[in-house]
């Protein structure tokens, strides 16, 4: 009887693929991996070191088991492992992700010495007066006058944006990148809504909002109208 195959090893120009089945247990799983990667490790030793990717489709894995899976790729001198994949996520994964992209829509005056934060975006009806502060992990719509801090994307994604409808601010930041307003803006100047982005020179620009449809155009999450 032709034994089951719960480990296909794939080769690639970027390194090694472990594809373990789902369906054995995590047992059998070890031991043929222990099994494959010896033949493996006979066939290549000679090779520098070699990337591996572990992927372990529709099943569940503790941390501890992530790590014995790793260990036993890394107790082979040559091979390396880059990351461990899996199709399942945990209860709070998924909470945290379900967080990140939410809109929070919000009717307030952030004042002086007040933080507002959100994980994901932040749709503020109000202003930011200066020394009030607003955080978001996506991006931060203000339908008023933004004159305090804006900090979009504070998990490091340089996708996020600012936008306001009065752009007078004391500092943007987004992602890691930060940016005080240019001393030309004044109250008296500027009428219209305005957005911040990073380019692709890693600045932070202002640019009128329009900009955005084709800088980001997936940045439209709201569903309705026609």
């Amino acid at each position: 009887m032709k034994k089951s195959q719960n480990v296909m090893i794939k080769g690639t120009k970027d390194g090694l693929i472990l594809q373990l089945n789902d369906q054995c247990s995590y047992l059998e799983l070890k031991d043929e991996i222990e099994e494959k990667l010896l033949i493996h490790q006979v066939e290549t030793e000679d090779n520098p070191l070699i990337s591996v990717k572990i992927q372990v489709g529709n099943r569940y894995i503790s941390k501890e088991q992530e790590e014995e899976l790793k260990e036993l790729v890394r107790n082979k001198r040559n091979l390396v492992v880059e990351e461990v994949q899996s199709n399942v996520i945990t209860k709070e994964s998924a909470n945290h992700l379900h967080e990140e992209n939410q809109i929070y829509s919000i009717t307030t005056i952030i004042r002086s010495g007040q933080v507002l934060e959100v994980p994901g975006d932040l749709l503020l009806v109000g202003d930011i007066n200066p020394g009030g502060t607003a955080i978001a992990g996506g991006n931060i719509f203000v339908m008023g006058a933004l004159k305090g801090i804006a900090h979009a994307g504070y998990n490091g994604n340089k996708e996020a944006v600012v936008a306001a409808s009065l752009m007078i601010p004391t500092q943007i930041r987004i992602a890691n990148f930060i940016n005080r307003a240019p001393d030309h803006y004044s109250r008296e100047e500027h009428h219209e809504m305005e957005c911040a982005y990073i380019d692709e020179t890693n600045q932070i620009v202002i640019d009128r909002v329009q900009a955005l449809k084709h800088l980001r155009p997936n940045i439209n999450r709201f569903k309705g109208g026609h």
